[in-house]
């Protein structure tokens, strides 16, 4: 039986924030990150229109990127004493990831960490709370998908959680939000979007209802991103819309090795996650083509871009994520990243035992060992051709 879940609603253009007027409820908290959102006055805005509907409001800030365990804990806690109806989630995919991870607390307060980190063994929520997202950057699209993102600093492992009762109840697609981000964040943010859409086309979930939003998004990524990058408002907006398409697509059809990568990497190395998915990407695609070559020259093909055969035109998506990388100043190997060859290493067998056990491997296209993960990875230092 096949399966396609998405929030009840999604609410998108410029303005649509004011959607907020419309809920019902008596107590609600707003989860944000770092103050982006106070300082170009959407917390204002957003405390206002809960207000306006009659809710007692509450705030839970200061999300750092790449929430912790710690945070979610934190985060809970301060939810069980204060009770909410309604969590919203407003900024980046930090702030939404870690709320939505804090909604599991909140729910089940006896709940240990360890027993959700398998997929699909969250506990039915909406037991004391609903749940709106409101993103601020154009790439996680959290606020569409089954998805959160928590790391354990102790170990140095960012955990993927995954259920489908954590998809949110409500997702407000605002572009007015994302007009703040500054040109590097645009430029993560937008290739990891345009990981998702490629990773969802390919994946071993894919299905007819996410391959049309995994190649609409891809489109729409690859038109206005650089634009994006350069402050252009209309690009800003497309992106932003293009991001929440990806998000639908991967959310039901799943991910690849490319997130496995980049989730047990991003602590060690100091990696922002959408850099990480840019660089891992086109050595991935290399990988990944000896079971799915049509399927990438399938994505090709929907962008137009030049090529006689198959094989030519994955070279051609290849050397597409490669030339975006350059303009928008993102390198294309680790070492070109700056990690230290000694760094590099010293944690070559860890993180590829570890990315092979991520959640996202399970629905990659080609089965891959730990022995091939090193080499994918010695591959992704140097910037060198995978021959595997």
């Amino acid at each position: 039986m096949g399966r396609f879940t998405l929030p009840r609603d999604i609410y998108y253009g410029k303005g649509t924030m004011e959607q907020l007027k419309g809920l019902k409820g008596k107590r609600a908290v707003i989860v944000t990150g770092g103050g982006s959102m106070r300082k170009f006055g959407f917390l204002d805005k957003a405390i206002g229109y809960l207000k306006e509907a009659n809710f007692e409001v509450d705030l839970i800030e200061g999300v750092e990127p790449d929430p912790s365990v710690e945070t979610v804990i934190d985060g809970s806690k301060k939810m069980l004493e204060y009770k909410p109806d309604w969590i919203v989630a407003i900024g980046g995919g930090s702030a939404i990831d870690a709320a939505k991870a804090m909604w599991i607390f909140y729910e089940y307060p006896d709940e240990n960490f360890e027993n959700i980190k398998k997929p699909f063994s969250i506990p039915k929520l909406r037991n004391k709370a609903k749940f709106v997202a409101i993103p601020s950057t154009s790439g996680t699209a959290t606020e569409v998908t089954a998805f959160t993102v928590i790391t354990d600093y102790k170990t140095k492992i960012k955990y993927p959680l995954a259920d489908y009762d954590i998809t949110p109840d409500m997702a407000i697609v605002d572009s007015e939000l994302a007009e703040t981000m500054p040109a590097k964040l645009t430029a993560h943010t937008g290739m990891d979007a345009l990981t998702h859409g490629i990773e969802a086309y390919v994946a071993s979930g894919h299905t007819c209802f996410t391959d049309p939003l995994a190649l609409q998004s891809i489109e729409m990524v690859r038109d206005n991103l650089l634009s994006s990058y350069q402050g252009d408002k209309e690009a800003r907006e497309k992106m932003h819309y293009a991001q929440c398409l990806a998000g639908m697509a991967f959310s039901n059809a799943l991910l690849g090795i490319t997130h496995s990568m980049a989730h047990k990497t991003g602590a060690i190395f100091n990696i922002p996650h959408g850099c990480a998915n840019a660089i891992y990407l086109p050595y991935v695609i290399d990988f990944n083509k000896k079971t799915c070559l049509e399927r990438y020259a399938d994505i090709s093909r929907r962008l137009k871009l030049q090529g006689e055969t198959d094989d030519e035109l994955v070279e051609a998506l290849r050397e597409l994520i490669r030339s975006l990388n350059e303009k928008l100043g993102i390198p294309n190997s680790l070492k070109e990243y700056g990690v230290k060859e000694e760094i590099f290493n010293s944690n070559l067998q860890f993180i590829a035992e570890n990315a092979v056990e991520d959640a996202c491997t399970g629905s990659n296209p080609r089965e891959i060992t730990k022995e091939e993960m090193k080499k994918l990875f010695v591959c992704s230092f140097h910037g060198t051709k995978v021959f595997i």
